[in-house]
């Protein structure tokens, strides 16, 4: 079903679509909270992050229309455009940090290593891209946005909910934790302006994807060449 043209349903549309973000933001944390303390540890709000992010999606689009939450219609064309440069340009500052990171003495993520190799989920990054963007750049951005958040105030607020979300859902160490939030404050607040002036999230999926590439050179190929 299409949203309605009626300014006051698609009000009423945008804060369900509020509380629901909201509420699996809020559930992922709890779930990530509790597994700290337990033998599962951050897995569970991890499968909770991805699969709950992409279905929450799926089911938002097919009730309010995939153009609610930003994931078709916009400047579809111009989204990509601008993601790319974008990402590029990110490339190129997380690669220049991250050899003075190193130069400087900085710790290699092994943590990060272990788990991208070892267990395999180097493959899945493109699917939580996915989950990522979905939920902090689609459902959450638009729903603001919907409900006449500050445009400013809106990509402030989830570019911090999805950095501290690493916090939760990150199986790794705290330092590595920190490092991944560290990074991925850039990827919001790029990927949340270009959200908010494009009205479509795959410009920002893009950027995430360049600069997911350059982590992975960040964890495997640069502290070789470094050290």
């Amino acid at each position: 079903m299409n949203p309605s043209s009626s300014p006051v349903s698609a009000f009423s549309s945008s804060a369900g679509r509020l509380v629901l973000s909201l509420g699996l933001a809020g559930l992922i944390w709890l779930l990530g909270l509790a597994g700290h303390f337990s033998p599962a540890g951050e897995w569970p709000a991890l499968f909770l992050y991805v699969l709950g992010s992409i279905g929450l999606a799926l089911y938002i689009g097919r009730r309010d229309g995939l153009e609610s939450i930003w994931l078709r219609g916009g400047l579809h064309g111009r989204s990509l455009l601008w993601g790319g440069l974008a990402g590029l340009v990110l490339f190129a500052m997380d690669i220049t940090n991250t050899v003075l990171y190193y130069k400087n003495g900085g710790a290699p993520m092994v943590e990060m290593e272990l788990l991208l190799v070892n267990r395999s989920l180097l493959w899945l990054f493109p699917v939580l891209i996915l989950a990522e963007e979905f939920l902090w750049r689609g459902m959450l951005l638009s729903s603001m946005i919907g409900r006449g958040l500050n445009p400013h105030l809106a990509v402030a607020l989830t570019t911090l909910m999805y950095a501290l979300n690493h916090f939760a859902v990150a199986p790794v160490g705290m330092r590595e934790r920190a490092l991944m939030a560290m990074m991925a404050m850039p990827i919001g607040i790029f990927g949340g302006y270009l959200v908010l002036k494009t009205r479509n999230v795959w410009g920002s999926v893009l950027v995430h994807m360049i600069t997911m590439a350059s982590m992975v050179l960040d964890i495997f190929v640069i502290p070789k060449l470094i050290h």
